[in-house]
């Protein structure tokens, strides 16, 4: 089920608490905080994707490990011109004058 963010809304019409409520997607709006009562609505929020194409998933991927593993070589830049490996097998350093 997803996580949805709420707000309270003060009396004054000012924001006040924003909290997180795991209901399903078929499920109204809340209209009150369920603790408290008081009035609050819902706010847009970037959904949470999870699986091979998330910022997590993509990082591992192209860890200086997993591609070392893959067979593949990493070089970054170090300097004007200087690339040193961090990946794979070749030279320790290309320098590019």
């Amino acid at each position: 089920m997803p996580t949805y963010v709420y707000q309270c809304i003060e009396d004054d019409g000012s924001e006040g608490e924003i909290f997180e409520v795991v209901q399903p997607m078929s499920a109204d709006p809340l209209t009150e905080h369920p603790e408290t009562g008081q009035a609050c609505r819902r706010i847009p929020a970037r959904p949470t994707i999870l699986g091979d194409w998330s910022d997590h998933a993509t990082a591992q991927k192209l860890s200086d490990k997993n591609l070392d593993r893959l067979g593949f070589t990493k070089y970054q830049k170090a300097g004007d011109g200087l690339y040193e490996k961090k990946a794979g097998k070749g030279p320790n350093q290309i320098i590019n004058e």
